[in-house]
């Protein structure tokens, strides 16, 4: 029945001893819907020797933490963690479970909906609760990016998302409080599994971390053409910035795939964030709307980038952006090569 699910659940990624940034972010996501239906939010954290990372949860909002301690759990697998996961949520029936679209997020979440029969919408943007129906409204951009859909479970339980990194906002660490610790068994044998990890290779390719970034310069298919792109990094050099671009740049072969920021690329959130060329195509607007500090150049007084952004020039980002490379290198040297970063 459904009337017997009840509480807001956050899956806790964690890695190496440390929680993800993305579920500290679903877990104030998740305290706002909670609050709105006067229920529990909880944390369920699968893993081994990480009991201690209970503690973080409640800081970050969390009243409880359902928690499998098992050596199993070392490494993330998709059976073993499903299994874990599964048993959780048929035991203790929450009716709104978030989880980060990452890979390993995904990857359970996905897993889940399958083995326990319910829905689950990928990549939302907004998070809502119909109180009255208790119906979880997740949203996300629909048809390349040209309409907002809003995706409801009326007829399963639990209503399940993932909401990619930088969406949502994290509360402020609340120090010392404490919350409520549920612990269960696993109750599986390693020799039962049909996988095991036999090695870990990092990755070290140096890229720009888009993610990281306090400020970006992101560029569209507004600058014209890639030889044009050299003034974004030219200036980017300058202030100690990132570049990155729209879907239409990458699709044109003027920037990498891992510098691609909206919905099929990277959200970011830095604390600035310049758009240089750049229409204001929903797609993108999600990737970047959590910024700080959104300034905005664009030769079309009417572009729909300006609606996002704190601050707009209209004018040729050809032209424009000479003037604050020299402006900038100017104000550093009379500063003596010092940028704070607002």
């Amino acid at each position: 029945m459904i009337e017997e699910y009840k509480g807001v659940w956050v899956f806790i990624e964690e890695r190496e001893g440390e929680i993800a940034g993305v579920s500290l972010e679903l877990l104030g996501a998740g305290r706002d819907l909670a609050n709105k239906l006067e229920v529990p939010l909880s944390g369920f954290l699968l893993g081994n020797n990480i009991k201690g990372l209970a503690n973080t949860c409640f800081e970050y909002g969390a009243d409880e933490v359902y928690l499998i301690d098992d050596p199993i759990l070392q490494n993330y697998r998709t059976e073993p963690f499903m299994h874990g996961a599964s048993h959780l949520i048929r035991k203790y029936k929450p009716e709104i479970i978030l989880y980060g679209a990452t890979s390993n997020g995904k990857d359970l979440a996905s897993a889940i909906a399958t083995d326990i029969s319910t829905g689950l919408t990928a990549d939302t943007t907004m998070l809502d609760i119909d109180v009255e129906k208790r119906l979880f409204e997740a949203s996300r951009p629909a048809f390349g990016g040209n309409i907002m859909a809003t995706i409801l479970c009326k007829k399963h339980r639990p209503q399940m998302a993932t909401v990619r990194p930088k969406v949502m906002k994290a509360l402020a660490p609340e120090k010392g409080r404490k919350g409520t610790v549920i612990e269960e068994k696993l109750g599986l044998e390693e020799k039962s599994l049909r996988t095991k990890v036999l090695e870990i290779v990092r990755d070290t390719t140096k890229k720009a971390n888009l993610a990281d970034a306090h400020i970006i310069v992101a560029g569209g298919k507004g600058m014209g053409d890639e030889k044009n792109f050299q003034l974004l990094y030219e200036f980017a050099d300058v202030i100690g910035a990132t570049v990155g671009g729209t879907r239409d740049v990458v699709e044109a072969g003027w920037l990498d795939h891992h510098l691609q920021i909206g919905q099929t690329g990277e959200t970011v959130s830095p604390k600035i964030y310049f758009a240089f060329g750049i229409s204001g195509a929903i797609q993108h607007v999600v990737g970047m709307k959590n910024s700080e500090l959104i300034i905005a150049v664009n030769k079309d007084p009417n572009a729909a980038i300006f609606d996002a952004s704190h601050y707009g020039i209209v004018g040729d980002a050809m032209e424009i952006l000479p003037l604050l490379i020299q402006e900038f290198k100017a104000a550093l040297e009379k500063s003596g090569g010092v940028m704070e970063h607002v």
